[in-house]
């Protein structure tokens, strides 16, 4: 880390060391300027090494715009299209980075979250970053010649200031609201924040008993809201529901809405319940729903007066029983709120900033990167490849 310099003015500051910043820096100093980054935290990446259960699913080969929530989705494509994961790819390959595909386009870190923190560190290193941390921001200023930023540190000037600080998720990691501050500070306006990629939480009763009753399981379903739809693992908690279906979906989720969990997503039930009616199978309702589901689900979800084979009940009764498990409504009651979300949504409206080089319209010099503007990725390794190709537009302007 190296000593901040109050004397000489900076080219660039990035404040926030998290990936955004940290990438933003060092491609801003590969132009030869000079480049301070800060943090207020006692170290930079804390995201980063505790993302993908300390692997961090540093990207997603399929990266689309589609797979970003934004009030304006053209916002992100040219970013996207400039600084793609292949991009990424290329840098992280020049440091021979171990690392797997998990599933389909998601590229996780082999060993561990820290090898990709470390060729950050060392891009920064080799091109002359100057990095600090523990260093916190008291007041912004806009000067005739940049900016002037009165630190903990001391009084710290520069031609450009990036803005990468994040949003709002995980609180105990460092996150705050400091960048929509600075936002406001200057005129831009921003959409409300809420909790993202988060788990929920149910109301008291029958569905957070079955909740409590099936901690800890975890099955493949599709779950469905505000005409989105997501076929991934759900699982059940203490408090509610997660699991990667549970995580994307709360993205679109809003206090008050329900959500439509279909547990069969491969399977028509009631074709099935029919069919075994009309072969007067002797199976049980309850032990052939066991054949497709987990048994314990059966056992919390299905009552016992399914312990009769099908030919006892009518076809109305067995659509029922279908749509219970189907088209199975649950109104959460919240979300677990930012403290285990992984992003946060909404946040700077991009309408004021350049989608090209990511500076604010109304304010030369003053650029905003990553996930304090208002695009949020998927899960699965699209809000850090927001950070990369956001950072590195930046990176050639500022």
């Amino acid at each position: 880390m190296a000593n901040l310099d109050t004397k000489t003015p900076y080219d660039c500051i990035v404040i926030g060391g998290g990936a955004a910043g940290l990438m933003c820096a060092a491609t801003a100093a590969y132009r030869g300027r000079r480049v301070l980054l800060f943090d207020h935290a006692n170290k930079m990446g804390k995201k980063i090494l505790m993302s993908g259960g300390g692997r961090c699913n540093f990207t997603n080969l399929n990266a689309r715009p589609e797979n970003f929530i934004s009030n304006n989705p053209h916002f992100c494509k040219s970013a996207l299209k400039r600084y793609t994961p292949y991009d990424f790819l290329t840098l992280v390959d020049s440091y021979n980075l171990v690392y797997h595909e998990k599933t389909p386009g998601q590229l996780f870190c082999s060993n561990s979250a820290k090898d990709l923190l470390n060729i950050l560190f060392s891009e920064c290193d080799k091109t002359g970053v100057q990095r600090v941390t523990s260093c916190s921001v008291n007041e912004i200023q806009k000067t005739e010649n940049g900016f002037a930023i009165n630190t903990s540190h001391g009084l710290i000037k520069s031609e450009s200031l990036v803005i990468a600080t994040g949003g709002l998720s995980i609180p105990t990691m460092g996150a705050t609201g400091f960048g929509y501050e600075v936002a406001e500070q200057f005129g831009l306006t921003l959409y409300p924040r809420e909790a993202a990629l988060v788990p929920f939480v149910v109301k008291d009763g029958q569905e957070k008993q079955l909740c409590q009753n099936l901690s800890g399981l975890s099955f493949n379903v599709s779950v469905e809201c505000s005409g989105k739809n997501f076929k991934e693992p759900m699982l059940f908690t203490h408090r509610g529901l997660s699991g990667p279906a549970i995580l994307q979906i709360s993205s679109y989720w809003n206090k008050g809405d329900s959500i439509s969990v279909d547990c069969l997503p491969d399977t028509n039930l009631c074709d099935y319940l029919l069919d075994l009616k009309r072969h007067h199978h002797k199976l049980t309702i309850k032990n052939a729903l066991m054949i497709l589901l987990p048994k314990r689900f059966v056992e919390e979800k299905v009552g016992d007066e399914w312990k009769k084979t099908a030919d006892q009940f009518s076809d109305e009764k067995l659509n029922i029983l279908a749509n219970q498990i189907q088209s199975w409504h649950i109104s959460p009651v919240s979300t677990e709120g930012y403290r285990t979300a992984e992003v946060t949504r909404g946040g700077i409206n991009t309408d004021h900033i350049s989608s090209k080089t990511f500076e604010a319209k109304n304010v030369p010099g003053l650029y905003f990167i990553g996930e304090v503007l208002d695009v949020t990725g998927w899960l699965g390794g699209y809000n850090f490849q927001w950070a990369w190709s956001s950072a590195w537009c930046a990176g050639q302007y500022v």
